[in-house]
């Protein structure tokens, strides 16, 4: 049987490819998405996607995850440096959560350098470009298994 990972990304990803391909690169968010569920299929997982520009959606997302999933992987987004309630709904449930950042935070603007997520994540990614959402689907399968 199949377990489910689910893949959450935050605000102003879905205007990857567009949005400061200086920063972010080039692929687009259905081509992040295409690359989980590939990879996800080759490690036994079934990869449910999903973005919001909106933090509620988000949490809502976190706590269905709880009930349904084996693992998640989030790209905040700028609600990582800002939202205790993802911080919160992260703590609340029981299934290991792998924070990805397609640019290494710490190398940017100074705000950017403190993760609410972190504390409560399993792990975190961040500045090796789109492949973070890869390598954090082999983390979850090592985490799960």
């Amino acid at each position: 049987m199949s377990k489910t990972i689910f893949v959450l990304n935050g605000p102003n990803l879905n205007l990857l490819g567009k949005r400061e391909p200086g920063i972010y690169g080039g692929k687009t968010l259905k081509d992040i998405e295409n690359d989980c569920i590939e990879t996800g299929e080759s490690l036994g997982f079934t990869v449910e996607c999903f973005q919001s520009n909106h933090e509620g959606v988000l949490v809502d997302r976190l706590q269905e995850a709880g009930e349904r999933a084996t693992g998640v992987i989030i790209n905040p987004g700028a609600y990582g440096h800002t939202s205790i309630a993802l911080h919160d709904a992260i703590r609340a449930i029981a299934v290991p959560v792998v924070e990805v950042h397609i640019s290494n935070i710490h190398a940017r603007e100074e705000f950017r350098h403190k993760s609410m997520i972190a504390p409560a994540a399993k792990g975190m990614i961040c500045g090796l470009g789109p492949k973070g959402y890869v390598l954090a689907l082999h983390a979850l399968h090592d985490i799960t298994s």
